[in-house]
């Protein structure tokens, strides 16, 4: 298994600054499988998760990761979980809003694509 620090680094990465320059660029790393649970709500499927990405409510977006840890997740398919929390600044506003993200990666012959996605806006 490659170094899952190195792979979530990367990932992460390229998720957040394809998130903040274009969104529908997002859609190639989820499947007709994968899931997308935004703030409670289940979204199913790369066509939906992409729609409710691009139609989110705002026109400027920029993600600040403060951490990010990442585990394997199966013995036998080198799968991994990353867990991020950051804070979003959201049409160059003044005050950030703390986030939480936790994607599970499974391998996609040499890249990978994301199985299950958990967003939580983070308040109190």
């Amino acid at each position: 298994m490659a170094d899952i620090n190195a792979v979530a680094k990367q990932f992460t990465s390229f998720y957040y600054s394809t998130f903040d320059s274009d969104r529908a660029g997002l859609r190639s790393l989820y499947r007709p499988q994968s899931m997308l649970t935004w703030e409670g709500t289940p979204i199913l499927g790369d066509a939906a998760i992409a729609e409710k990405l691009v139609t989110l409510p705002f026109q400027t977006v920029q993600h600040k990761v403060t951490t990010l840890d990442a585990q394997p997740s199966s013995p036998s398919v080198a799968s991994l979980i990353v867990s991020v929390t950051g804070l979003l600044i959201v049409d160059e506003g003044s005050n950030p809003l703390q986030f939480s993200q936790v994607f599970q990666l499974i391998p996609d012959g040499s890249s990978y694509y994301i199985y299950n996605d958990i967003f939580r806006l983070n308040y109190g």
